[in-house]
C-alpha cells in the first residue's frame, strides 16, 4: 500500500521549497446558490407589495410641538403640550384622545410632570474612576497561574522505529519556542492559557514531524484547581509518537555534471537515514554550495518531494536540479553611476584570471577584498552568463561589479598609558583614495607627557600585486625618556606584505630604507658627564613572519616566528657599520573554551660597532608594557652612575600568560623576565623578573588591556607597581 502523507515541518523543517511531502486534499463541499439579480426577484412572493408609508412627513410634522425659536429657554411642561394638543385637535375638528399608560389605563396626574426639566448646567456629575476596578482586575490576572508537563517523549524509541532519536533533543528543541514556556507559568487567564495550548501543540507536532515522526499526534488538555485554590492550572501534553520514517530511494532530478557524482556526493544523507529536516535542509544547502564552487555558478534547487510508505515506514526522495552552464571566469565589468576602481585594478586584487574555471570561492574572495579598502559603502559581484563559449566545454561567466563609493576620509586616534612612558595619544587623518587607484594622503601626529611627533606620508594599497602596500613618508620626532633625549627627522620608505583582521597571512614581509638625522643627548663616560650628540643613520630593515594563529590581536591557538634584520651605517663619532637582528617567537594554548596559555621569547644583537659609536635611540632597552611588565619603559639593562638606563648591544626577554575569559571580560595572569647587556651576545644572566596581573575587557575590534606589576627583588629606584594601558594582548 503506498500512503501519501503531508505535515509541516518547523524549525529547520522541511519548508524552505515548499510543501516537504505529497498530501491529498479532501474534497471542499460546494456552497450552496445564492441568488442574486433576476433571479432573486423571480423567487420573490407575487403577492408582495411595494413599501407604502403610514403616515405622509407633512402629517407628522404638523403633530410635533413646535420648537421653541431660544435654544437657552426652558422646555415646556406636559401639561403645556397638551393643552396645545387640545388646540390642534379643536381646529382640525379631530377628537383628542386621553392619555394612556402601556397597558391602555389613563395616566394618573403628576405635578411634578407639569414642572419643566433641570438644565442639565444644574447637575454636579463626578467623572467615573475605574482605576480600582482595573487594579482588581490585574491582581486577579497576577493570580493565574499554571504549570505544563509532556508526556510520552520516551517512548519515542519504542514504536518500532528504525533509528532512535534522542529525546532530550526534541524536549529542548520544545522548549526554545514554546509559548508556555515563555509564559514563565503566569496568564491573563484561562483562555490565553488555553490559546498556548493549542498552539504548543501544533508546534510540538511539528518538531515531531521534522524528525520523521509523520504519523505523531499530540493531545493537550487543562485540569483546573479547586475554586477559591491558589493550585495552579495544570497544562499536560500527551505525545504518541507513531514510527519513524527513514529514507528509502534517493533520487536526483538533473542534467549530467562534471564530475558525474558532483550532486551525489555533495548531499551527505543517504538511504536508511532517518528522516531529519535538519540534515536534509543541510544537504541541499551543500548542493547549493558545492555546484557554484566547482564550475556551475547558475544552479537553481526546485522543490523536493517525499513519498511516504506507511508500510515500509520509508520516505522516497527527489529533488530537481537544474545546473545551468559549466563556467569559466570571464571580464570583469562595472555597473555603477560612477565607478570606484576600473576593471582593471580589479583584475589585479581578484585572486583568478580569465578563463580559469568558476570558484565561488574565488569570487566570494573579491568580495570581502574590496570591502576592505574602505572606499565602498555598498559594493558586490554577481555572475551573469554570457553565452560565449571558452573553448573547454565551459561558457564564460561575466562578473557584474555594482560599486557605491563611501566616504574617503577616516579620522583615527589610539590613547595609551605606561610607567615610564607616561600617557600617549596617537592620532591619523587619512584620505585613502586621493591618488587613484588607493594612493592615500595620511598625516599623523603623537602627543604624549614625553613624546611628541608629526609625519605625512604616501601609501598605495594593492600595489602593482594583491595585498602590497608601498609608502613613502617623512616625520619628526621629540623624544625624552630616562635613557635619552632626542629630536629626530626621518626619511622613509617600505614595501610591506601584511595581514589584516580581514586576511591574516602565514608568510608576511616587509623591507625598505630609512634616512635618519638625530641630535641625542646621552652620557659619555669618557668625559663623565652627559652631552648631545648628532647621528647620520641610513638602515635597511625588513622583517619575515611565519604566523600560525588565528588572530592579530587575540590570538588563542597557534604560534607566530619572526625574524628582522637591519644593516645600518651610522656617521657621528666616525663611520660605522653595523647590523640589528631581533629574533621573537610566541604561542598559544587552549587549555579550554576559557582558558588559554601564552608564552613569548625574544632575543636581540647588534654586531660590528662599539656600544657608544651607536645612537642611543637605535640601542636594545628592556622593560616596559611590551618587554618586561613590572619595570618602567627602557628601566632594564645597565645604567649611568645617575642610574639611568643607558642601553645595550643584546638582550633575552621571555614572558608567559595565564588567559581566563568570561563573556566580555576577562582576567590575565603574568610573569615577565629578560635583561639587556652592552656584550654584543646575551649572556642569559642576571635575569629580572615582574609579576601581575591584568584586566581585559573584548570589543568587536580587540580587546582593552589593563595590567599592573611588580618587580620581584626590586632595586633602589624602581617603582613598586608600574601600569600598562593599550589595547590588544601584551603579545
Amino acid at each position: 500500500m503506498r500512503l501519501l502523507a503531508a505535515s509541516p515541518l518547523v524549525l529547520t523543517a522541511l519548508i524552505v521549497a515548499g510543501q516537504p511531502v505529497r498530501a491529498r486534499q479532501p474534497a471542499v463541499p460546494a456552497d450552496p446558490p445564492v441568488l442574486t439579480g433576476a433571479e432573486a426577484d423571480d423567487a420573490a412572493p407575487s403577492d408582495a407589495q411595494p413599501d407604502e408609508p403610514i403616515i405622509s412627513d407633512e402629517e407628522f410634522d404638523e403633530s410635533i410641538p413646535p420648537i421653541s425659536d431660544d435654544p437657552a429657554g426652558a422646555m415646556g411642561s406636559v401639561s403645556d403640550w397638551e393643552a396645545e394638543a387640545d388646540r390642534r385637535a379643536a381646529t382640525s375638528g379631530e377628537q383628542a384622545l386621553p392619555p394612556v399608560d402601556d397597558i391602555g389605563a389613563p395616566l394618573p396626574d403628576d405635578p411634578e410632570a407639569d414642572q419643566p426639566l433641570t438644565p442639565i448646567e444644574a447637575f454636579d456629575v463626578e467623572p467615573f474612576d475605574d482605576s480600582r476596578y482595573t487594579e482588581e482586575e490585574e491582581s486577579r490576572a497576577a493570580e493565574t497561574r499554571y504549570n505544563y508537563s509532556v508526556e510520552g517523549l520516551d517512548t519515542l524509541n519504542e514504536a518500532g522505529s528504525k533509528a532512535p532519536v534522542d529525546a532530550d533533543t526534541i524536549r529542548a528543541q520544545f522548549q526554545s519556542l514554546s509559548a508556555l514556556e515563555d509564559g514563565d507559568g503566569r496568564a491573563a487567564n484561562g483562555a490565553m492559557i488555553n490559546a498556548r495550548l493549542e498552539e504548543d501543540q501544533k508546534l510540538l507536532a511539528d518538531i515531531l514531524s521534522s524528525h520523521g515522526f509523520f504519523d505523531s499526534s499530540v493531545r493537550g488538555s487543562l485540569q483546573l484547581g479547586e475554586t477559591g485554590s491558589d493550585d495552579p492550572v495544570r497544562v499536560l501534553l500527551e505525545v504518541t509518537p507513531g514510527p519513524r520514517y527513514v529514507l528509502g530511494a534517493i533520487r536526483f532530478d538533473a542534467a549530467p555534471v562534471i564530475p558525474e557524482d558532483l550532486i551525489v556526493s555533495a548531499f551527505k544523507p543517504q538511504t536508511g537515514d532517518p528522516i531529519e529536516a535538519e540534515d536534509i535542509l543541510a544537504g541541499e544547502a551543500s548542493i547549493a554550495v558545492e555546484l557554484p564552487q566547482n564550475g556551475y555558478p547558475f544552479v537553481e534547487i526546485g522543490e523536493r518531494d517525499i513519498l511516504l510508505d506507511a508500510e515500509t515506514r520509508t520516505g522516497d526522495y527527489t529533488l530537481p536540479v537544474t545546473p545551468g552552464p559549466r563556467s569559466s571566469f570571464g571580464d570583469i565589468v562595472n555597473r555603477g553611476e560612477e565607478a570606484v576602481f576600473e576593471p582593471g585594478h580589479i583584475e589585479r586584487i581578484a585572486r583568478f584570471r580569465k578563463g580559469e574555471l568558476y570558484d565561488s570561492r574565488k569570487v566570494d574572495d573579491l568580495r570581502r577584498a574590496l570591502v576592505a579598502t574602505g572606499l565602498f559603502s555598498v559594493v558586490s559581484v554577481d555572475p551573469e552568463p554570457s553565452g560565449v563559449p571558452a573553448g573547454d566545454g565551459t561558457d564564460y561567466a561575466t562578473l557584474v561589479v555594482s560599486q557605491e563609493a563611501g566616504p574617503p576620509r577616516t579620522l583615527a586616534a589610539q590613547a595609551g598609558y605606561e610607567t615610564g612612558q607616561g600617557i600617549k595619544i596617537d592620532g591619523s587623518w587619512t584620505h585613502r583614495n586621493m591618488f587613484p587607484p588607493e594612493g592615500a594622503l595620511v598625516v599623523q601626529g603623537t602627543a604624549g607627557t614625553q613624546e611628541q611627533g608629526l609625519g605625512v606620508a604616501f601609501r598605495r594599497s594593492n600595489a602593482g600585486r594583491r595585498d602590497r602596500t608601498v609608502e613613502l613618508g617623512v616625520d619628526a620626532r621629540r623624544s625624552d625618556f630616562e635613557a635619552y633625549e632626542a629630536l629626530t627627522g626621518r626619511l622613509y620608505g617600505r614595501v610591506s606584505y601584511d595581514s589584516t583582521p580581514i586576511w591574516q597571512k602565514r608568510w608576511t614581509y616587509n623591507y625598505g630604507f630609512e634616512l635618519i638625522g638625530t641630535n641625542e643627548q646621552d652620557y659619555d663616560f669618557d668625559a663623565g658627564e652627559r652631552r648631545r650628540r648628532t647621528y647620520y643613520v641610513l638602515a635597511l630593515p625588513g622583517q619575515i613572519t611565519f604566523d600560525t594563529s588565528n588572530s592579530l590581536l587575540d590570538p588563542t591557538r597557534g604560534f607566530r616566528l619572526s625574524a628582522r634584520i637591519s644593516p645600518e651605517s651610522s656617521l657621528g663619532s666616525g663611520a660605522q657599520a653595523y647590523a640589528r637582528t631581533l629574533f621573537e617567537g610566541t604561542g598559544y594554548y587552549p587549555v579550554s573554551d576559557d582558558v588559554v596559555l601564552a608564552g613569548r621569547a625574544r632575543v636581540g644583537m647588534i654586531g660590528g660597532a662599539a656600544r657608544a659609536q651607536i645612537a642611543p635611540s637605535r640601542r636594545f632597552y628592556g622593560g616596559g608594557g611590551g618587554s618586561v611588565r613590572g619595570f618602567g619603559y627602557q628601566e632594564l639593562g645597565p645604567k649611568d652612575p645617575d642610574n639611568r638606563p643607558i642601553g645595550g648591544r643584546s638582550l633575552v626577554e621571555a614572558a608567559a600568560e595565564v588567559r581566563y575569559r568570561f563573556g566580555n571580560y576577562g582576567i590575565v595572569g603574568f610573569i615577565d623576565g629578560g635583561q639587556v647587556y652592552t656584550s654584543e651576545m646575551p649572556r642569559f644572566t642576571d635575569w629580572r623578573f615582574g609579576v601581575g596581573i591584568g584586566g581585559r575587557f573584548y570589543t568587536n575590534f580587540g580587546p582593552m588591556r589593563l595590567d599592573v606589576a611588580t618587580p620581584i627583588n626590586r632595586q633602589p629606584g624602581e617603582s613598586r607597581v608600574s601600569v600598562y594601558i593599550s589595547i590588544g594582548q601584551a603579545f
